[in-house]
């Protein structure tokens, strides 16, 4: 516990181990609602571990650091099926009809082929703004840290990758529906020992506005690559809770009715890992939207001049 009587969650967690043992946001749909990996599935994991330990192993044995495949034994979350807990078969519930329209219709430098042209042909990762609401959070294939302090009625998350949080907890007021972030407006309160963050207000495009948008920072990592929409209704209900000295478990349900049919629930494990530092994420350094644009003007031009059907000429 605090000084001041709150659970003690001040350190740097990290949820790299999940994202490197290859547990999916979404369950496979041959899983059915099969929350946990069978011993043969589960069998084919650690063998995966293994042989991603095998490409590290002058630096396993230097640092003296327990691979991937010693997380993989000891964790009951590694035998995990999926992130998402709710609903049952641990997908994403369908999208509306046109939020589905314009998810098939967004643009992001991750979707290969795509010409870029401007701005509007980028979503706000891209740009480094944000990786959205919470997928900013949620396991990514790197930087994966989160370094949690805390303060009488406050906690801070210092994200790795674009953006820190600083949450009023057990006191502050909802923010006016115009008055919007790309981070939301954050209340925090206490419920036992699980800490429960209740955020709305998330800028749902390239405006401040509350309409449908294509160019949010997706709610979730996946689906192909693809922008998912977000509205003005977007809302997160964040639950953190200490399951061990060294172990916490942060669960999220995410609502959005202009875009999802229902709402969904995620689960990761987050380790206490003191050792791991969080850098500058450097960005945005007048490159990343420079050399999008640059490189896809200057390949689709060397096409056309040889002759590739199918280009779209650059502006």
């Amino acid at each position: 516990m605090t000084a001041w009587g709150d659970p003690d969650f001040r350190a740097t967690w990290t949820s790299e181990r999940v994202a490197e043992a290859g547990i999916p946001l979404e369950r496979p749909l041959e899983m059915g609602e099969r929350a946990l990996l069978k011993d043969a599935e589960f069998a084919k994991r650690l063998e995966a571990a293994k042989k991603s330990d095998a490409g590290y192993r002058d630096d396993l044995d230097a640092n003296g650091t327990a691979g991937l495949a010693a997380w993989v034994r000891a964790k009951p979350f590694a035998r995990r099926s999926s992130l998402i807990v709710s609903p049952a078969n641990g997908r994403l519930p369908p999208m509306t009809p046109a939020a589905e329209a314009l998810f098939r219709a967004g643009r992001n430098s991750w979707v290969t082929g795509q010409p870029i042209d401007w701005l509007a042909d980028l979503d706000a990762y891209d740009r480094c703004i944000t990786r959205g609401a919470p997928s900013a959070i949620l396991p990514w294939p790197n930087n994966d840290g989160v370094r949690v302090f805390q303060a009488p009625g406050y906690v801070v998350l210092q994200l790795e990758v674009l953006g820190t949080r600083i949450i009023p907890v057990g006191h502050g007021e909802p923010a006016p529906a115009d008055v919007r972030s790309w981070a939301g407006h954050s209340l925090g309160h206490w419920e036992g020992d699980t800490l429960v963050i209740e955020t709305s207000n998330i800028v749902a495009g390239d405006s401040a506005s509350g309409d449908l948008a294509q160019r949010a920072g997706s709610p979730i990592t996946g689906r192909g690559h693809g922008v998912v929409p977000m509205s003005g209704k977007a809302r997160t209900v964040e639950r953190l809770t200490m399951t061990g000295p060294d172990t916490l478990l942060y669960r999220v349900t995410y609502s959005d009715p202009d875009v999802f049919t229902a709402p969904w629930t995620a689960e990761v494990e987050w380790t206490r890992d003191d050792r791991y530092r969080i850098y500058e994420f450097a960005c945005h350094e007048h490159n990343e939207v420079r050399e999008l644009i640059a490189s896809s003007r200057a390949q689709r031009k060397k096409q056309l001049a040889a002759g590739v059907a199918g280009q779209a000429a650059p502006r």
